[in-house]
């Protein structure tokens, strides 16, 4: 299809050069040999009058235009996308469709593991593609590339939908044979310890726990930055570390390593765990089918 003397499958084709900023590679990723990617190539180059990339030693570096361009064509690929996918009804039981989330390790255990063993009987061949949160999210968010956001309430955008998943209250975690939970926990004894905290992305933002113990101006010694929740309780064990962590999934660990929690002796606000959609996905069936067995899953626990 052509719209106004370009084929639109040449959007694809670009996209793609972009990214790889290669013709052989792009040509394996597009299923085209090397010169129908370079003919493509050619015919952008007509189109745009603009070299788009160009050869750098044995690279291909793309040109300011092409650097402009590339955010608008996936910008525009996500919408044709969501067009497709988004349609005025939807059928679990048969649909083929993959949902792209992103979800901290901490709430794919607690709601998305329970939930995919649902979708496994009554949608099987429903796909979650689930990504951890990374610096580019809020960006590829809003150029349609993920279906939903799960996350803080803090930490996502103001501008779209967010529904309420569930409200987490925090715990202190700790090895059981840890001399600290002989007695009823302290501001003291919680701050006398050594701490165990958890970083997000590479810009290694903390968590929300670790967040709101920093603003209450506590000082806490460090001795650990983890790279994510699940590999906090096995750095607790023969230790006198504490953490603190989200009770849901505190207790998943219980059953799995001598671990024991206690109250935090801080005031502390439930942690308001919410999904965002895209504003323009407010009428995609499908993934108020996907939110609706979120909510499932989490009344459930």
């Amino acid at each position: 299809m052509r719209f106004k003397g370009l084929d639109l499958n040449l959007l694809v084709t670009l996209d793609v050069l972009l990214e790889e900023q290669n013709v052989s590679r792009s040509a394996e990723r597009l299923h085209l040999s090397q010169p129908a990617a370079s003919a493509a190539l050619g015919r952008l180059r007509n189109f745009f009058n603009d070299e788009l990339l160009v050869l750098h030693g044995k690279r291909m570096l793309p040109t300011s235009y092409a650097q402009d361009l590339a955010p608008e064509i996936k910008r525009i690929l996500a919408q044709i996308d969501t067009l497709i996918t988004a349609s005025s009804s939807f059928h679990p039981g048969t649909s083929e469709r993959t949902f792209r989330l992103m979800a901290s390790d901490y709430i794919t255990t607690v709601l998305i593991t329970p939930m995919a063993a649902r979708l496994h009987r009554i949608a099987p061949s429903v796909k979650l593609d689930i990504r951890l949160p990374y610096d580019q999210v809020l960006t590829d968010f809003e150029h349609g590339e993920l279906d939903l956001l799960l996350a803080p309430e803090a930490f996502l955008l103001p501008n779209h939908p967010i529904e309420l998943v569930l409200e987490e209250n925090q715990v202190v975690l700790g090895w059981n044979r840890n001399p600290v939970f002989e007695s009823e926990l302290t501001v003291e004894s919680f701050l006398a310890c050594p701490h165990t905290a958890v970083t997000v992305g590479a810009e290694r933002d903390l968590s929300f726990a670790d967040r709101q113990l920093e603003s209450l101006g506590h000082n806490r010694r460090i001795d650990i930055y983890a790279p994510n929740f699940s590999a906090v309780p096995g750095m607790l064990v023969g230790t006198d570390r504490l953490a603190v962590m989200h009770e849901r999934l505190a207790r998943t660990f219980l059953a799995m390593m001598p671990l024991t929690i206690a109250p935090l002796p801080l005031e502390f606000e439930p942690m308001r765990e919410v999904m965002q959609f895209h504003t323009a996905r407010s009428g995609d069936q499908g993934l108020k089918w996907l939110r609706e067995q979120l909510h499932d899953a989490a009344s459930a626990r």
